[in-house]
């Protein structure tokens, strides 16, 4: 047996398979989050259609999972650091599903929208318990790329999520598209309870019954020899987490990290929520503009891995801020509307590369920034003010379309979103040069 503090033991060692199993793990989670956001986008042409409503309309009801996530951040957030990030996992999982299953036995907008805060109320939780949980089961080294490969499966599910609705959408009614999203997210529930057990850090923080048991099982599973007890537990009592939050030494932090996502996940949604309709409007089929917006995935995923290996060699901050910096540019380049599908995806795919990596930036500064106690509650804060925030994003753009202003104009002001990001990213330069 051992004396060693697990949670260094873990920051030193190398990664083993299994700890990379666990982030693969959350890495289909976050897949998972990214079909069930745009579930909505791949299905919005069909209920635009079959129910008659316009655009304003339609942009409510695009914004009504990030209300429901930005509750369930804010809530679920603080539940992930004192219940677990596991249960909190779960539950959500279950949330999700309930949600998916609704939506697709809906009839009208109320009860659409109803359902869609649910799936929201669980996707919000889970991207906070996510971030926290492979933060946690990565070592020191690898940490920033775990997050960012983990933030980086949010694209890769609206590719894989995308190519299946656009299959279909062509055979079937956008009712199939929310059947397909509550079968998968089920599915996430049996590899959650088998290949992620709950993180290390958190059981020996919170010390629940049989935590020193619970901690050597997972030890032994990621190769680690047992140890003989935990560390001995702060003496000093912490403030509530949520207030602590806003205690000198970290309220900067928390405030600049809170508007930077806020800001630039409104240039973000406004990408991902609108490309179908657009592309619709512009006399194509639903299905082309599922795959156009697959495309805009396929450039976020390839900005989220190309941010994740160039962490190695450059400054994490500075590579977020150049992204939201190109974001902007792209952004008011997708306005300037192509007329065919290959010139619509050329610049959905530049457009999704630099606005996801900015997001998955922000992930990783928040993985780093914040200790582990204050770690979910943290994410949970940043993502449910900003998600709160971003459903004003596909209603304001709907709002300036139903208003007559052209494509290219509700572009340009759409894109300061991720300029007014990055300026507070420099705000953070300090704490995030400490944590390099």
């Amino acid at each position: 047996m051992a004396s060693e503090d697990p949670r260094a033991l873990i920051d030193r060692a190398p990664m083993s398979r299994f700890q990379w199993g666990v982030v693969a793990v959350m890495i289909g989670l976050n897949a998972l989050d990214g079909f069930d956001v745009l579930s909505i986008s791949f299905a919005s042409p069909g209920i635009a259609k079959a129910w008659g409503i316009d655009r304003a309309a339609l942009g409510l009801v695009l914004s009504m999972e990030l209300i429901g996530m930005a509750v369930g951040s804010l809530i679920l957030g603080g539940v992930a650091d004192r219940a677990g990030r596991r249960a909190t996992i779960l539950g959500c999982l279950v949330l999700m599903t309930i949600g998916m299953t609704g939506a697709a036995t809906s009839r009208d907008l109320v009860t659409l929208s109803a359902w869609r805060v649910l799936t929201g109320l669980g996707i919000g939780g889970m991207l906070a318990a996510t971030n926290a949980a492979v933060a946690e089961a990565a070592n020191g080294k690898r940490r920033a790329l775990a997050v960012v490969l983990m933030a980086g499966g949010y694209p890769i599910g609206t590719i894989i999520g995308g190519s299946i609705s656009a299959v279909l959408l062509g055979m079937y009614g956008w009712q199939s598209v929310f059947v397909f999203g509550a079968v998968a997210t089920a599915c996430f529930i049996p590899l959650v309870l088998f290949f992620a057990p709950e993180s290390i850090s958190f059981l020996t923080h919170r010390r629940p019954a049989n935590a020193l048991e619970r901690v050597n099982k997972t030890l032994a599973r990621m190769g680690h020899p047992p140890v003989d007890g935990l560390p001995e537990p702060e003496a000093k009592p912490r403030a509530a987490a949520a207030a602590e939050l806003f205690a000198p030494g970290m309220a900067r932090a928390t405030l600049l990290l809170t508007v930077a996502y806020l800001m630039h996940i409104m240039t973000f949604y406004f990408i991902l929520k609108w490309i179908p309709k657009i592309v619709v409007d512009m006399g194509f089929a639903p299905a082309a503009a599922a795959g156009v917006l697959v495309w805009a995935s396929v450039g976020g995923a390839t900005g989220s891995l190309l941010l994740g290996l160039l962490t190695a060699r450059v400054r994490l901050l500075a590579l977020t801020i150049g992204a939201m910096i190109a974001s902007v540019a792209l952004v008011i380049a997708f306005g300037r509307a192509q007329t065919d599908l290959r010139g619509l995806s050329m610049v959905a795919t530049a457009a999704g590369f630099f606005t996801n990596a900015g997001v998955v930036g922000l992930y990783a500064l928040l993985a780093r920034v914040f200790p582990t106690r204050l770690r979910a509650t943290a994410t949970g804060f940043v993502i449910g003010v900003g998600r709160g925030g971003s459903a004003l994003a596909p209603a304001l753009a709907g709002l300036l379309f139903a208003a007559g202003y052209m494509l290219d104009s509700v572009a340009i002001l759409m894109s300061f979103g991720s300029a007014i990001a990055a300026i507070a990213l420099f705000g953070i330069r300090r704490q995030a040069a400490a944590t390099e």
